[in-house]
């Protein structure tokens, strides 16, 4: 794991850790995708991590003159609940969506994606579409780079020893433009892409004046179909040219191969999507969107007080608040955070299943928001407030949700439980009187190996009858 973990305050404080050794400092804004590479023993020369989830200014979403700035530290979360991204770049939001789980959503972020640099990564399909560029930061001072000119390659980024991105930017789809976002995945939620495919196109009337498409999971890199956005120029939405547009793309040479698919089904999947992304944007049929999304970020988000940066190596404690109740521990800064509640804090109650973001189990608050303790670094809880499920009950009350989830039975082997009723809560106080979507929305990142959710999703429902009082 890492040696040292500064947790900064300002772009430039970042900048000046991140000269002083680029080779073996990275930066990290969610980490769910770096903490994972970390585990896994890809990163075996970094020593140093420097946290930006402070740096305010990188929380930003401006839209100014007809173009948008998101920061670096936009998480997907924060653009689903954007009314101003639903109208003017609705297929970014539907992508986001499409990423992992609410607790996932609520730490990744936009940039992050970007600088990972996989081809099944969900945005960047839609921000190559909406022709987006990346604003590049060092002491130097900053460049802008076309997302298109960003990537050299599997993985690989143009960005330079002791650069960092700061921002994306893209201009809003104008009113005579229709786009759409359409993804396939091997399972409904918290899938990674077999085949993605984002579409704009600009109709002067019912004729295509321009046209923008992309494709992510079927090459080393998300790409343009330049041969199909030619094609549909100056023609209509008819099902002849929608279908011609798919067979083209299915031409698309020697597509990867991996895990998730082949090469073989690819090819066929790729035509198959943009047909269907083509009929959608004929039919202006809306995407299925659920209003009022859960997002498990409760009705406010108190602000972790980090007046001045910090640094954590082995000697340096950790001060934080876990469950209203003041902690100072002064081991465990080179963990996770679902370790260092488990063998540091000592609190038992967080479960860890698959220590990857998969199941949910590890469900806790950070700063009110729901995440995954697996894929937070346990420095980040310095000065930070934590809730975990020891934190529900008052006393010896249950919380009411607790309550419910023994009556109807729904503990089973009590192993998924922790996260399960975390998710819950959150959502019961995003949402008091959840519809059916809701509560499965809420649910969609955490995973029961003793199978049947029904007795779970009852335990959730039965709680209509409460007040919101009670639930807080």
């Amino acid at each position: 794991m890492w040696k040292k973990y500064h947790n900064v305050t300002t772009i430039q404080e970042a900048l000046t850790l991140l000269a002083s050794d680029p080779l073996h400092s990275r930066i990290i804004a969610g980490g769910t995708d770096l903490l994972l590479e970390i585990e896994r023993g890809k990163r075996p020369t970094l020593d140093t991590l420097i946290d930006i989830s402070r740096v305010h200014e990188l929380r930003e979403i401006r839209l100014d003159a007809g173009r948008f700035y998101l920061g670096a530290m936009v998480t997907h979360n924060q653009v689903v609940a954007d009314s101003r991204l639903h109208q003017h770049a609705a297929l970014l939001v539907q992508a986001c969506w499409e990423v992992g789980a609410p607790q996932i959503r609520n730490r990744a972020t936009l940039v992050g994606n970007l600088v990972t640099a996989s081809p099944a990564n969900d945005t960047i399909t839609p921000l190559m579409a909406l022709n987006a560029t990346v604003i590049l930061a060092s002491l130097h001072g900053q460049r802008s780079v076309a997302l298109a000119d960003f990537y050299a390659g599997f993985r690989a980024t143009v960005l330079q020893p002791g650069e960092m991105v700061v921002g994306i930017e893209f201009d809003v789809l104008p009113t005579s433009s229709k786009a759409v976002f359409i993804k396939l995945g091997l399972r409904r939620a918290q899938a990674i892409s077999v085949v993605n495919v984002a579409a704009i196109l600009d109709f002067d009337g019912e004729i295509i004046r321009a046209s923008s498409i992309t494709m992510g999971s079927v090459a080393p890199t998300i790409i343009h179909l330049p041969e199909v956005e030619q094609f549909l120029i100056g023609k209509t939405l008819t099902d002849e040219t929608m279908r011609l547009a798919g067979r083209m793309a299915r031409q698309i040479p020697q597509p990867i191969s991996d895990i998730r698919s082949t090469a073989a089904y690819r090819s066929e999947m790729v035509g198959t999507l943009l047909y269907r992304a083509l009929r959608q944007l004929q039919s202006s049929m809306t995407y299925d969107w659920q209003t009022d999304p859960v997002l498990l970020v409760g009705k406010s988000s108190p602000q972790s007080a980090l007046i001045a940066p910090a640094t954590h190596t082995a000697d340096q404690p950790i001060q934080t608040t876990i469950n209203g109740q003041p902690y100072l521990i002064a081991t465990g800064q080179h963990k996770t955070l679902l370790d260092w509640i488990r063998e540091d804090a000592r609190l038992l109650g967080t479960k860890e299943g698959c220590a990857e973001g998969e199941c949910g189990a590890c469900t806790v608050y950070l700063d009110g928001v729901a995440v995954m303790a697996c894929m937070v670094p346990a420095p980040r809880a310095h000065l930070a407030e934590i809730t975990t499920i020891e934190g529900l009950q008052h006393g010896e009350e249950l919380h009411p949700l607790q309550q419910r989830f023994i009556e109807h039975g729904a503990v089973q082997c009590g192993f998924c439980t922790p996260g399960f009723v975390m998710a819950g809560a959150k959502l019961l106080e995003e949402h008091p009187h959840p519809s059916h979507a809701q509560v499965m929305q809420s649910i969609s990142g955490n995973l029961c190996r003793c199978t049947g959710y029904y007795k779970i999703i009852d335990a959730l429902h039965s709680l209509g009858e409460y007040s919101e009082k009670e639930l807080t």
